[in-house]
């Protein structure tokens, strides 16, 4: 943006910086796996909000205010713990990213099958070959529009938001109180009727950490804490309205899904667009069904092809600090990365193949989902940890914005988050027993997890001690931190 950073800092307001949270958030892919929750998803959207999207929310603001540059976490953990876990953590928010691809591309794959073939949907939502190759086509051919310089990020993103987040979830919870107020028989109670669900048994609560993944993204929203005129008030109040916001698309649209539909009668993939033809077929407006799952396939696939290059700009800022090879970040004439994409599509297309290692597609659909939720954790963790030692090691430096409370406010945010995220990361672990249907294997499972998160946490230790001198750009900045850049401090 032009006119630097003083003319940014009185852009936004409270409503702004709401909007921006609640467009870049808001989904409703996550909806069915609450709804088997019943009434006792309120109670996990609650908690999630408070132990995790409002401490991360003024995590990353004070982080984002202080260290506005390119590179978000990476810098953040680079100023903090030095290079090497910087790398880490970057690392992690981008394969997290590789993995959400083929999970979204799911979501978007069983409303395209709704749509174009209603008769066969149930079908093909459970069919591998469907699902790997709409997400296979989906993907690449979003690499080559983004090869073209031709993503429209901004326009597609509006446009996603409102085929695939706004119109939908509007129907969704409008249909269901008409279906209320016409008398028809709820199925809420058989999805869920406890307010707060059991909490002794871990394997009763692993739905619940995908609530957790609904949330995730704050940190890149987070950038714009500087814009933020009075951002010591203004920024809380705007992510309350953002959470008030948020929590009630997300609240009532699982509770429209458990009021339409049986436990046996939807997918996790599926839920929205088989809660909405039920819904929507007993006012004999199965076409207006079929449209809006377009709309929401549509949405989804627009989403991707606008975030296709965002996973890989963390990295670009490593990347000049030596950590990865200058021929790998490469552009074309029109500026993009076309190596990394091409890098990113060919590790989506291999996670893409976990969908025929599992009995089921919603088996793999979990299973990758839960993976992305511990990776997603894991450097969030490391954010919480930085914001502390920033205060200590750089109190002096000029932030936007500052957790309020002083240290203890500082620690009693923190010390939430951290608790939370810890627990849904063991909780993660615990096969779920709503999948007990789907022939899921615990153990399967469990190494997949396992397997999963030491690949990710290696990897870029590996990666980060095979980086030459030679690969470090010139006139990268140097650490304010005045810690060396292979994290030895």
């Amino acid at each position: 943006m032009k006119g630097g950073p003083q003319a940014e800092a009185r852009v936004l307001g409270v409503f702004g910086v709401a909007m921006i949270n609640i467009v870049a958030i808001a989904s409703l892919r996550d909806l069915p796996q609450m709804a088997t929750y019943g009434v006792g998803s309120i109670f996990f959207y609650i908690l999630a909000a408070l132990i995790f999207f409002f401490p991360v929310s003024l995590v990353a603001a004070e982080l984002a205010s202080g260290w506005p540059e390119r590179g978000g976490v990476y810098i953040w953990i680079r100023e903090a713990f030095g290079g090497r876990w910087g790398f880490v953590a970057v690392f992690l928010q981008w394969f997290q990213n590789l993995c959400w691809f083929p999970v979204v591309l799911t979501f978007g794959a069983a409303s395209l099958a709704f749509a174009i073939l209603p008769e066969r949907a149930a079908e093909l939502v459970e069919s591998k070959a469907f699902i790997i190759t709409v997400v296979l086509v989906a993907y690449w051919s979003a690499v080559f529009l983004n090869f073209r310089g031709l993503s429209g990020s901004a326009r597609i993103s509006i446009v996603g938001a409102f085929c695939g987040v706004i119109i939908p979830g509007v129907f969704l919870i409008v249909l269901a109180a008409m279906l209320l107020l016409r008398g028809d028989p709820p199925h809420l109670m058989e999805n869920g009727a406890r307010w707060i669900p059991d909490l002794t048994n871990f394997g009763n609560l692993t739905f619940s950490a995908s609530v957790l993944l609904a949330f995730a993204g704050i940190e890149m929203t987070a950038a714009h804490a500087r814009e933020v005129r009075s951002p010591e008030r203004s920024y809380p109040l705007g992510i309350l309205v953002a959470v008030f916001v948020i929590l009630t698309i997300f609240i009532f649209g699982a509770l429209s899904i458990a009021v339409a539909l049986a436990p046996d009668q939807y997918h996790l993939q599926s839920g929205v667009t088989e809660a909405l033809k039920v819904m929507l077929h007993r006012y004999e407006m199965d076409g207006l069904a079929r449209l809006i799952a377009l709309g929401m396939a549509v949405g989804v696939f627009g989403s991707v092809s606008a975030w296709i290059v965002g996973p890989s700009k963390g990295l670009l800022a490593s990347a000049e600090d030596g950590t990865l090879p200058p021929w790998l970040f490469s552009t074309n004439s029109r500026k993009v990365p076309t190596r990394i994409l091409v890098l990113q599509a060919a590790i989506v297309s291999l996670i893409s193949q976990a969908f025929t290692l599992q009995p089921t597609v919603a088996a793999a659909y979990f299973m990758i989902s839960v993976l992305t939720i511990q990776m997603y954790l894991l450097m969030y963790l490391m954010m919480f940890a930085a914001v502390i030692r920033l205060r200590r090691t750089q109190p002096e430096k000029a932030r936007a914005f500052r957790i309020p409370g002083g240290l203890p406010g500082l620690w009693a945010t923190c010390g939430l988050g951290i608790a939370g995220a810890l627990l849904a990361i063991v909780v993660g672990f615990f096969p779920p027993i709503q999948l007990s249907s789907t022939e899921m294997s615990p153990r399967t499972f469990v190494t997949f997890l396992g397997i999963g998160l030491t690949a990710a946490l290696i990897a870029p230790a590996v990666i980060y001690q095979m980086r030459r001198p030679q690969w470090k750009r010139r006139d990268a900045p140097v650490s304010a931190s005045g810690s060396d850049r292979d994290g030895t401090g």
